[in-house]
């Protein structure tokens, strides 16, 4: 347990590359963009603190909660702004909550789901977002059903399946509450060959409906099994929750699960372009095949 993945796997470091972190910020090129946004794990010094001045556009927090802030653009993006991962292909956008659509972190996990899924299974996408892991199980051939509360969220990952040559992919996309979602999945009988689950530490359903991490992530995992075959299945939990460590995660994993499972778990992290070399965390992700 607990390995650091070094570098980002699957990008042109042209394309994507954490070149600086530090003073609880990091420096990251974006197809061709360098962008400065705030990092609360970055608690060593920079390793070149100038570079962060000439950065092309800079995340500034702000508000109340000093999540939602504003991006101070020095360069502005071209209206096809977009990162290449492979045959995957990310719409790039500067959002309120300091984020532009792709975790490049996540390519060590959609490299997982390449090598685990096969042609023909039925795959389930919980807190889909822009799309990066149901992209990676549809390439593998998956049938997936792509869920997200947020509509904006969803049109985006359809974006990005059409720009990377998915559009006729069997991919179904859903507006909906992963929670409510599942619970109707359940008493239909449904059955999926993986489950794929990103829960984010807070989060509202489509109606108003209050998503808390450490309350209502067990509840879900145990729910999720109900939905995965005793055989051949495959179970994948990514999480970015802050003071939740890996072991915790696997533990939740393993006493959810109602048959014996092959487990790993992993600490995510992106390797500076220093020559020190740093590794800044970046979550978990607990992988289950069985």
């Amino acid at each position: 347990m607990g390995e650091k993945i070094g570098k980002t796997v699957g990008f042109d470091p042209l394309q994507y590359s954490l070149l600086d972190s530090g003073d609880f910020e990091k420096l990251e090129r974006f197809g061709g963009l360098v962008l400065a946004r705030p990092e609360p794990l970055a608690i060593w010094k920079k390793n070149d603190p100038a570079a962060f001045r000439r950065a092309d556009i800079t995340y500034v927090p702000g508000g109340r909660d000093g999540k939602e802030g504003e991006w101070r653009v020095s360069r502005n993006p071209l209206p096809d702004w977009r990162l290449n991962c492979g045959k995957a292909v990310f719409r790039l956008r500067l959002t309120a909550f300091k984020h532009v659509g792709v975790f490049p972190e996540q390519s060590a996990n959609w490299d997982w789901l390449r090598t685990n899924l096969n042609s023909g299974m039925r795959v389930l996408n919980l807190f889909g977002y822009t799309g990066g892991a149901t992209l990676a199980a549809a390439a593998a051939g998956a049938e997936v059903t792509h869920v997200d509360s947020s509509r904006p969220a969803v049109e985006w990952a359809r974006e990005n399946a059409r720009l990377s040559g998915l559009s006729e992919a069997r991919i179904r996309w859903l507006v909906d509450d992963a929670v409510k979602f599942t619970a109707r999945e359940i008493r239909r009988g449904s059955r999926y060959d993986a489950i794929l689950l990103d829960p984010p530490a807070f989060g509202r359903g489509p109606k108003g409906e209050i998503w808390r991490f450490e309350d209502d992530l067990p509840p879900l995992i145990d729910r999720v099994s109900g939905l995965l075959p005793k055989r051949g299945g495959r179970l994948l939990l990514n999480a970015y929750s802050l003071g939740f460590p890996v072991r915790a995660m696997e533990q939740l994993v393993r006493t959810s699960l109602p048959f014996p499972a092959d487990i790993e778990s992993v600490e995510l992290g992106l390797g500076e372009d220093t020559p020190r070399g740093f590794v800044l965390p970046a979550g978990i992700a607990v992988r289950a095949k069985w």
